[in-house]
C-alpha cells in the first residue's frame, strides 16, 4: 500500500501543478514530510487523508489505491485522440438554454464536468463565462486547450475523474451532459449533493442522464458498464430547488426503429 500511496501524492500533486512545499503548507506539514511520502521513507498520519485527498481533488479510497478507473481512460483517449473532433466542435443545443437562464454579464463562473474535447466549454468561455472544465481524457483536455486557444479565450481545463473529483470552490453554474449515467446509483446522491452545495445561490445546475426506454437502443459504454436512470428520477435530487425545465427527449431516433438513446435533461436553480 505505501508504495501506492506514495506514488497517488505524486502523481496528483503534480498534475495539479504543486510543489512539494505548496502541498505541506496546505497541510500544515514541512516539505520534508512531504517528500518523505512520496519517495516511501514515512507514510501520512491517517488524520490528515481527508484533507490531503481533498486537495488533490480525489476521494480517500482513490489516494489508497482500491479505486482505478484505467480502462475508461484509455478507451475516451483512444477516442479523442484523433486529429478530428469527434463530437465536432459547435455547441450543444443544451448551452442556448443555460444562457437563456443566466447571461453571462457579471461574468458568471462556469464549471463543466467531463468536457470531452471543449466544444461546450469554449463556447461558454467565447460567450463571456468564467469557464472550468473537467474531463478523465488527457487527450480529451488537451483538445480542450487547442479549442480554447485557437478561439482566443482563457479555458481552465484539467483532467480529474467523475466518481472522485469533489469540488473545492463555489460556482455560479454547474454543467454536465452525457455522462451521469455511468455513475453507478449507489454514488449519485454524494455526487449530486456536492454539485448543490458548491452552486451560489441563484446558481443552476444543468445535467442530462440517459434513461431506458422498451423502445431504445442500449446505451453504449466508456470501458465500464453504464447505469440507466429511471425516467423522472434526476427531479428527485432537486425537489428543493426551483425547476426551471425538466424535458426528456430521444437522440437521432427514428419512429418505430429501435435506434438512438433517451435522455432526461434537467435546469434547476438554487433559492436557498
Amino acid at each position: 500500500m505505501k508504495n501506492l500511496i506514495a506514488g497517488n501524492i505524486a502523481r496528483y500533486r503534480k498534475e495539479l501543478k504543486l510543489t512539494q512545499e505548496e502541498l505541506g503548507k496546505m497541510l500544515d506539514v514541512t516539505f520534508q514530510a512531504v517528500s518523505k511520502w512520496e519517495t516511501e521513507q514515512a507514510m501520512p498520519d491517517i488524520t490528515l487523508l481527508p484533507r490531503l485527498a481533498e486537495i488533490l481533488r480525489i476521494s480517500v479510497d482513490k489516494l489508497l489505491g482500491y479505486r482505478a478507473f484505467d480502462p475508461p481512460a484509455s478507451f475516451l483517449d483512444e477516442m479523442y485522440g484523433r486529429e478530428e473532433y469527434y463530437g465536432g466542435v459547435n455547441p450543444s443545443p443544451e448551452c442556448l438554454r443555460v444562457i437563456a437562464l443566466m447571461p453571462p454579464g457579471n461574468r458568471l463562473s462556469l464549471l463543466e464536468i467531463a468536457c470531452g474535447e471543449g466544444r461546450d466549454a469554449v463556447f461558454f468561455a467565447r460567450c463571456g463565462y468564467e469557464v472550468s472544465a473537467t474531463d478523465l481524457s488527457v487527450n480529451g483536455i488537451e483538445k480542450t486547450k487547442r479549442l480554447a486557444e485557437k478561439a482566443r479565450v482563457p479555458v481552465n481545463a484539467f483532467r480529474a475523474d467523475i466518481f472522485d473529483y469533489r469540488l473545492d470552490r463555489m460556482y455560479d453554474i454547474i454543467y454536465s451532459r452525457g455522462v451521469f449515467q455511468f455513475i453507478k446509483p449507489e454514488l449519485r446522491g454524494e455526487i449530486i449533493e456536492d454539485y448543490r452545495k458548491h452552486t451560489n445561490t441563484g446558481g443552476i445546475n444543468a445535467f442530462s442522464a440517459g434513461v431506458m426506454k422498451p423502445f431504445t437502443a442500449p446505451i453504449p459504454d466508456i470501458g465500464v458498464p453504464s447505469y440507466p436512470w429511471r425516467s423522472g428520477e434526476l427531479l428527485t435530487y432537486y425537489h428543493d430547488w426551483l425547476v426551471e425545465g425538466f424535458t426528456e427527449y430521444i437522440d437521432e431516433c427514428k419512429p418505430g426503429h429501435r435506434y438512438g438513446h433517451a435522455f432526461n435533461q434537467i435546469y434547476a436553480r438554487r433559492l436557498a
